[in-house]
């Protein structure tokens, strides 16, 4: 399918624009970018990094990067997918890594921070 690459696989286990920033940010559920396999941030986040990396890129699928979550979202047609194609492991965020994340970046009032 154009625009999805099965074989690349996520950039990492976290938002990768997050824990680039200075000082580095938190986020609440993680997408991967079907395409190049860059992990953002979703857009309940404080930074929306998933969809800024769309935008930017024209990368028009990501897929959720949460574990038991398999579908896909289109950005271009703002359109929800239950299943796409396997891509490359890891599949998910580790478990143990909880969300929001990382444990010691969330501020305690985190849940008034989420976009709605």
């Amino acid at each position: 399918m154009e625009g999805i690459d099965p074989g690349v696989p996520p950039s990492g286990t976290g938002c990768a624009d997050c824990a680039a920033a200075e000082p580095p940010g938190w986020w609440f559920h993680l997408r991967r970018c079907a395409q190049c396999g860059r992990v953002g941030c979703c857009d309940s986040s404080p930074n929306q990094h998933a969809s800024a990396h769309a935008a930017a890129t024209g990368h028009r699928f990501a897929r959720s990067f949460e574990p038991g979550e398999e579908w896909f979202w289109d950005y271009t047609d703002e359109l929800l997918y239950e299943q796409g194609p396997a891509l490359a492991p890891p599949d998910h965020r580790p478990v143990d890594q909880g969300a929001p994340a990382p444990a010691d970046r969330v501020p305690v009032d985190w849940k008034r921070r989420l976009h709605r």
